[in-house]
């Protein structure tokens, strides 16, 4: 069986959003953008609220089971922990806005220096780290988020050219995921349409199943607890009509 990728070529997450009190008083994650990739948030249990900051104004959206909330690129959001809020992250381009796509809302001090904002933004290994990582985030956050709400976007704008010049150099290590990922599944879903409108179904010989369970199921991510699958061309396992594995 050939492999072949989740759904649109898609990357997959489980978050458990942080319940730690920011110095807003509200308790939750670190805000940040994508600035390639739509991310999208379906809640399975909780409740809670995404804030989100964009060129067109402050808007804090409530989460509870059921709700699906996505966010086009260049949106600032920040999840906010209500009591037991959980949400399966969808994220475009194979899971980039986890690979590398998203820029946290750092002062702007540490955004002017690559060096400084990639010791600030590394993967946190401790619930101390990570929550230093957040706190740093809201103290540039908040500045933008209270100039949204004076009318004034220029401050947004300004962190959106600082994340620019930030990501730039990266983008030729990210064209590779998103042609082996998303372009790569468009494209064979036009061989196919192609194939059937010929009358030839032979790609349908390729048939079967792929299930796959956390890789890794408790690191920390940028707004809580995270689990993280695999979803490469060799993760998971391929399974025959019988669900054994092959």
């Amino acid at each position: 069986m050939n492999e072949f990728p989740l759904p649109g070529g898609i990357g997959v997450s489980h978050l458990r959003a942080y319940d730690w009190e920011a110095e807003d008083g509200v308790c939750g994650g670190s805000p940040h953008l994508h600035l390639a990739c739509t991310e999208a948030y379906v809640v399975t249990a909780g409740r809670g609220a995404v804030q989100t900051l964009s060129t067109g104004g402050y808007a804090e959206t409530p989460l509870e089971a059921g709700v699906i909330a996505w966010f086009a690129p260049g949106t600032v959001h920040r999840m906010v922990q209500g009591g037991g809020l959980r949400v399966t992250v969808l994220m475009q381009n194979s899971g980039l806005p986890e690979a590398g796509d998203a820029v946290f809302t750092f002062p702007p001090e540490v955004l002017a220096d690559p060096a400084r904002y990639a010791e600030a933004a590394a993967l946190p290994k401790t619930d101390d780290a990570a929550r230093q990582r957040r706190d740093l985030a809201i103290r540039g956050y908040l500045p933008l988020r209270e100039a949204l709400l004076d009318g004034d976007p220029e401050p947004l704008r300004t962190f959106h050219r600082a994340a620019v010049a930030l990501v730039s150099p990266k983008i030729g290590d990210w064209e590779p995921r998103w042609q082996a990922g998303a372009l790569k599944a468009a494209e064979l879903t036009g061989a196919h349409l192609k194939a059937l409108a010929d009358g030839d179904g032979s790609h349908l010989d390729q048939s079967g199943v792929r299930v796959v369970t956390p890789s890794n199921p408790d690191s920390y991510g940028m707004c809580g607890r995270r689990a993280e699958y695999d979803l490469s061309p060799h993760g998971g396992e391929a399974l025959d009509q019988e669900g054994r594995q092959r």
